[in-house]
């Protein structure tokens, strides 16, 4: 989530080549433990990973998903959540999408609303889109490109929607900081940044070449939303719909109920490969995490929509029984679960207190938070090696001292004036039980240097708006240490890490996911690397990016993630889109009626 303007020129070619990056009944295998019917497909192990499972254009059913948190938010504005932005397509077009498709073609930004991708002009500082003719709201109400533009502008007002990302907000022309469409009806505050010449056309003027800017064009964001209707912050307690399906119903914090919209036409969705297969969409909210195992081998469930895989304890018993393994798939993920030891609480504005911490850590015990190698590979850097460019190396010896070296971390607490340690808070997402492992693993590693932490769980849904990503709120309660996971927006070096290491995207409203990386060398070089037009002269700034944040010790890398999926053999159409590492949720079906 950026949260401020990068003021340096972005050289055309610099950014060229993105993409993304935000379950039992038998079959044939002899399995039983699938509650399943009608599926004649044969269930392998990573049968869904580069191929559709089970294909089928068969309608009908009600496809049962469920998580165990709260959604960050339903509103295309104010949403950042890689489940969301997957699941989001089901009920909203966005101008351009990643298209529902397995293996890499799933990274393939395509038209959705928007006739073709984007054309630019001005040096790509314009970009130029055509709206489809023949899309309509869920009341049968065409869409135009003013909706499209009040969307954007919506977006835009981060004191309303602090969850969404904020790249309109770094790279459109002349937006006011303060910008807000409840203030300013007439949106005279994007005039320059966002033209509407006709019902059918929309125009958007950068304040700086960006040749990647389809990508920004797949934000939902871009989804249409009629100004008439909004309601602000409220807004997300009716979305109006211009996806394939509309909202039945939506019980905060419990349930989420999809139903067909009538008037979306599959005419004017020649290319994005959505198969809307079932009837109803139901997600339930708040659901215990092995529950949600558990039903899902019952065939009680269909989806674990969080994609992030089963439980630890779960992957274990899928991994030692062959029916149970035919049944999982394991997809490969850019994405990082780590720990950020924020600077604002003492004794981490020292940097041998913070140096401390990543030498006492037990990286092996970070790993079995997750699960142990079949959740990740011990990270000891930031950029996921799937990362185009990126490079290992091991600084602080994490693989050669998978336990920790402690003798090193006292000599740190001897050099920051804490011989016999301190204490701090280490803070998490509650409903996410790989984080509370990971937050007890890092409390028993650390006490044996003398460092104490006392945990503090908060609700992912507002874990980023009013906890962990609220900077006055984790200084005033001493969130020293902070518990969390990123994944590329697109997989390149600013794709993955402006978000989570350039000081200028931390906002004092909230809503962060910088949750205390300020180093100010740090932004100079991204600001060079989006300079940079030779591939691989940038890439090695990406990576130098991540030796300086390492060098510093601003975060601790606890496993660069992989995920175990699993599958109930009613499942149709399933297949891992390489756009979001997970299950696609607008192409599968199920079997039962």
């Amino acid at each position: 989530m950026r949260r401020n303007r990068i003021t340096t020129a972005i050289a055309v070619s610099a950014v060229a080549a993105l993409s993304l990056a935000a379950c039992g009944g038998n079959d044939n295998s002899g399995s039983d433990n699938s509650g399943g019917g009608g599926n004649t497909a044969k269930a392998e192990f990573n049968a869904a990973v580069g191929k559709v499972y089970n294909p089928s254009d068969a309608k009908g059913g009600t496809l049962r998903m469920a998580v165990t948190e709260n959604w960050d938010s339903v509103d295309p504005g104010d949403t950042y959540y890689g489940l969301s932005w997957n699941f989001i397509r089901n009920y909203g077009r966005s101008l351009v999408v990643f298209k529902s498709a397995p293996g890499k073609e799933g990274s393939q930004v395509v038209p959705d609303l928007a006739e073709t991708l984007g054309v630019p002009s001005d040096g790509a500082k314009t970009w130029t889109y055509k709206i489809r003719k023949g899309v309509k709201f869920d009341d049968g109400t065409p869409v135009t490109s003013k909706d499209v533009k009040y969307g954007v502008a919506r977006s835009l007002d981060k004191t309303t929607f602090p969850n969404g990302p904020t790249y309109f907000n770094d790279f459109l022309l002349d937006v006011p900081k303060d910008f807000s469409p409840y203030k300013d009806k007439a949106l005279a505050g994007v005039a320059k940044a966002i033209e509407t010449p006709d019902d059918q056309t929309i125009v958007f003027h950068l304040n700086k070449p960006f040749s990647g800017f389809d990508y920004f064009a797949q934000l939902p964001a871009t989804m249409p939303v009629p100004q008439a209707k909004d309601t602000g912050a409220k807004y997300k307690e009716h979305v109006v719909s211009t996806g394939p399906y509309k909202w039945e119903s939506y019980q905060l914090d419990k349930l989420m109920t999809l139903v067909r919209n009538d008037q979306y036409d599959p005419a004017t969705d020649p290319d994005t490969g959505r198969k809307a297969l079932p009837d109803k969409i139901t997600v339930e909210l708040n659901v215990n995490g092995a529950d949600i195992d558990n039903r899902l081998q019952a065939g009680d469930l269909d989806v674990d929509i969080a994609g992030t895989g089963v439980q630890p304890q779960t992957q274990a018993k899928i991994l030692a029984d062959p029916q149970l393994k035919a049944h999982a798939d394991s997809a490969d993920v850019v994405r990082l679960w780590f720990t950020v030891l924020n600077s604002d609480v003492k004794p981490f504005d020292n940097i041998h207190c913070r140096k401390a911490v990543l030498y006492a850590a037990d990286h092996e015990g970070y790993q079995r938070a997750y699960g142990g190698p079949v959740g990740g590979d011990i990270a000891t850097n930031l950029m996921p090696p799937l990362l185009p460019g990126s490079k290992q190396f091991d600084d602080y010896g994490f693989k050669t001292d998978p336990k920790g070296n402690l003798d090193k971390a006292k000599s740190e607490l001897q050099q920051c004036g804490m011989p016999n340690g301190f204490s701090t808070n280490i803070t998490y997402r509650a409903d996410r039980t790989k984080e509370k492992a990971t937050a007890e693993s890092l409390q028993q590693s650390l006490s044996r240097v003398g460092i104490k932490l006392t945990t503090k769980p908060y609700p992912t849904g507002d874990y980023l708006k009013l906890y962990a990503g609220k900077p006055d709120f984790a200084k005033k309660n001493g969130l020293g240490l902070i518990v969390y996971g990123w994944g590329a927006d697109w997989p390149d070096g600013f794709g993955f890490l402006s978000q989570i290491v350039d000081s200028r995207t931390i906002r004092p409203t909230g809503g962060n996911s910088n949750l205390g990386v300020r180093i100010p060398e740090v932004d100079q070089m991204i600001d060079k690397a989006l300079q940079t037009t030779d591939k691989a002269a940038r890439e090695q700034i990406w990576v130098d990016v991540d030796k300086k944040v390492m060098s510093e010790a601003v975060m601790l890398p606890g496993i660069w993630a992989k995920g175990l999926l699993y599958r109930p053999d009613n499942l149709t159409n399933v297949f891992v889109n390489d756009g979001f590492n997970m299950y696609d949720y607008t192409a599968m079906g199920t079997s039962k009626r």
